[in-house]
């Protein structure tokens, strides 16, 4: 599903940034432009962030990347 309509960005896209070390909504609008235009978008990203980081499968797959 589209998250950011501004910035065509989808749920997809965002739990992918977070798995690479993403891990706040700052640094998702660096990377992606989130939250960065109209901001309706910033509390679904916001929990989307929150789902991912708190979702053992994001740890692990940040720690390969990082390797």
């Amino acid at each position: 599903m589209y998250v950011c309509l501004c910035h065509a960005v989808t749920d997809h896209e965002i739990r992918a940034a977070v798995h690479l070390g993403a891990d706040s909504l700052e640094a998702i609008g660096e990377h992606l432009g989130v939250g960065t235009r109209c901001g309706c978008c910033r509390e679904t990203a916001a929990q989307l962030i929150s789902d991912c980081r708190s979702c053992p499968a994001a740890h692990g797959s940040a720690r390969a990347a990082a390797s």
